[in-house]
């Protein structure tokens, strides 16, 4: 690979809304190919600060959402509300 791919590869990964899954079939490289490179890259221009800190940023975000979307499931479950109301009584 060139450096200029290597570069994108990396810049897509981290600024795009996909999975490195997702990123790694699309973009036809592997997962432990991609990770390295993303650690390689991760102190150079490949990626702006602005689009890094964005990235940062909706990593954060995804992570919260996910606790909030497991959290929700967990409070939807029959008995968490039979252990609640039995609690209160």
């Amino acid at each position: 690979m060139d450096g200029k791919f290597r570069q994108d590869v990396v810049r897509i990964a981290l600024t795009s809304e996909l999975t490195r899954k997702q990123a790694t079939d699309d973009l036809g490289v592997g997962m432990s190919t991609l990770n390295k490179r993303i650690t390689a890259h991760r102190d150079t221009d490949a990626v702006s600060k602005g689009d890094l800190s964005l990235a940062q940023q909706n990593d954060r975000l995804g992570c919260e959402n996910r606790n909030f979307k497991d959290e929700r499931e967990i409070l939807k479950r029959p008995q968490y509300f039979l252990r609640v109301k039995i609690c209160e009584v």
